[in-house]
C-alpha cells in the first residue's frame, strides 16, 4: 500500500471532509495509506508541498495570492474545495435571540487579527452594514489562544470555528448568536492544494476518488454518525457539541458534494480580498485553481 502524506493548516471539525477521507477508510480502498500532520504555527502548509514532505495540504485559494505577487512560478495549485462557506461563528457571553450585527460596534470582540479569517470577518461586517473599525478588537493569537482569552473573561463576543463555540455552549460559557457565512454566501473558502507534477499522477487520481466518496458521505450521513466516526480525533470535545457543530455545518452548506472549486466561488474570494485591499488585481482562475485530477468518476465534476 502506497503512503500518502497529508498536512493540515488547522485541524478542526470544519475540515471534516478531509478528516473523514483519512479516518473512514476511503483512502485504503484506493490502495493508499494516509499519514497526516498539522503545520507548525507560522509555517504555511503549502511549504510542505514545496519541500516534498506532503503530497496534499489543507489550504485556501487565497494562499496563492502572495506567491503570485512575489513572482513565484511553481507554487501549489488548488484542485479541490473543502468548504464552500465561511465556517466562523460569533458567540456572546449572554443569550441573545434578537442579536443584530450592530451590537458589535463598540463591543470588545476576541478575534483573529489577520489572514483570511480577519479578511472574511471584515467583509461580513461590510455586508452587514456595520463599521468594522468601531469594533474593539482583541487579538491574542491562534484559535487556542482566542478560546482561552474568552474563557478567562476577555471580550463580550468571540469569533471562532467549530467546535470551539459549541464547546463553549456545552460548558455554559457562551451562546452562538450568529454565523459569518450567510453574510458572505458561497465562496472558495478552504481547499486542497498540491504540486503540478503530483496532480498528473495515479496517486492523485486515487486520492480524488477517495475524497469524492468522503464528500458524499459527509453530506448524506447523519451528524451523530459522523461524530461517532471522528470522535477519537476530538477527544477533548463533548460528543454532543461535536454533533451540533457537524449538523450546523451541514445545514450551512459548507460541504457541498462536488469536488471542484467553481469559478463563481473563486470570484467571491476576489471580491473579498479586493475590498480589504489585500489584492489590487483580479487574478485569473487558472493562476490559482485547476480541475480535480480526472478519475472517470462523475463526482469530481470531470466525467
Amino acid at each position: 500500500m502506497e503512503t500518502i502524506n497529508i498536512q493540515f493548516t488547522l485541524f478542526s471539525a470544519f475540515y471534516s471532509p478531509l478528516i473523514a477521507t483519512i479516518e473512514c477508510g476511503f483512502l485504503e480502498r484506493e490502495g493508499l495509506k494516509p499519514e497526516w500532520s498539522v503545520s507548525p504555527p507560522g509555517r504555511p502548509a503549502t511549504e510542505s508541498i514545496m519541500d516534498g514532505s506532503a503530497q496534499v495540504v489543507q489550504s485556501a485559494p487565497s494562499q496563492a495570492f502572495n506567491a503570485i505577487k512575489r513572482g513565484d512560478s511553481e507554487y501549489p495549485l488548488h484542485f479541490a474545495q473543502i468548504n464552500e462557506m465561511d465556517g466562523f461563528f460569533i458567540t456572546a457571553r449572554e443569550a441573545d435571540i434578537d442579536f443584530s450585527w450592530e451590537r458589535l460596534e463598540g463591543a470588545e470582540v476576541v478575534m483573529f487579527g489577520g489572514g483570511q479569517p480577519n479578511a472574511m470577518f471584515r467583509y461580513a461586517c461590510h455586508r452587514a452594514g456595520i463599521d468594522y473599525d468601531k469594533i474593539e478588537a482583541i487579538t491574542p493569537g491562534g484559535p487556542d489562544a482566542i478560546d482561552q482569552a474568552f474563557r478567562e473573561g476577555q471580550g463580550q463576543y468571540v469569533q471562532q470555528q467549530g467546535p470551539y463555540p459549541q464547546q463553549l455552549e456545552s460548558d455554559g460559557l457562551g451562546y452562538v448568536v450568529a454565523q459569518v457565512g450567510p453574510k458572505i454566501g458561497p465562496c472558495a473558502f478552504s481547499s486542497l492544494a498540491a504540486s503540478r507534477a503530483w496532480l498528473e499522477t495515479d496517486m492523485a487520481r486515487a486520492f480524488t476518488r477517495a475524497y469524492a466518496n468522503a464528500r458524499e458521505y459527509i453530506s448524506e450521513t447523519p451528524a451523530a454518525e459522523i461524530t461517532a466516526a471522528l470522535q477519537a480525533r476530538f477527544a477533548a470535545v463533548d460528543p454532543e457539541a461535536l454533533t451540533r457543530c457537524i449538523a450546523e455545518y451541514q445545514q450551512l452548506g459548507c460541504w457541498t458534494p462536488h469536488v471542484e472549486i467553481t469559478r463563481g466561488a473563486f470570484d467571491v474570494i476576489l471580491d473579498i480580498f479586493s475590498y480589504t485591499g489585500d489584492i489590487t488585481e483580479r487574478y485569473r482562475y487558472e493562476q490559482v485553481c485547476c480541475p480535480p485530477p480526472a478519475t472517470g468518476d462523475a463526482a469530481t465534476g470531470r466525467g
